[in-house]
């Protein structure tokens, strides 16, 4: 499982070692590029791999990989939120 620690700080305060949130999420890669995550409040495993210029990229076979969303879309997604 990783673990990933968030501190949250407001405008004009000082960074604390004060720990609000830690992520509790379960990643398994399940063959090549697939990875399946568990993240918590979805009920349903996340699907992570490559596609486009990304699988081209890694030499990865759409024949033989199906496409899926990858780690980096799902960051700009989150973060464009």
């Amino acid at each position: 499982m990783a673990e990933i620690l968030l501190a949250v700080i407001k405008k004009g305060e000082i960074m604390s070692d004060q720990v609000v949130y830690t992520s509790k999420s379960r990643i398994e890669r399940v063959k090549g590029p697939l990875r399946r995550a568990y993240l918590p409040k979805v009920k349903e495993p996340v699907f992570f791999g490559v596609h486009s210029e990304i699988a081209e990229h890694y030499g990865v076979d759409p024949n033989v990989h199906e496409p899926q969303a990858t780690t980096l879309d799902y960051v700009v997604a989150s973060a464009a939120g």
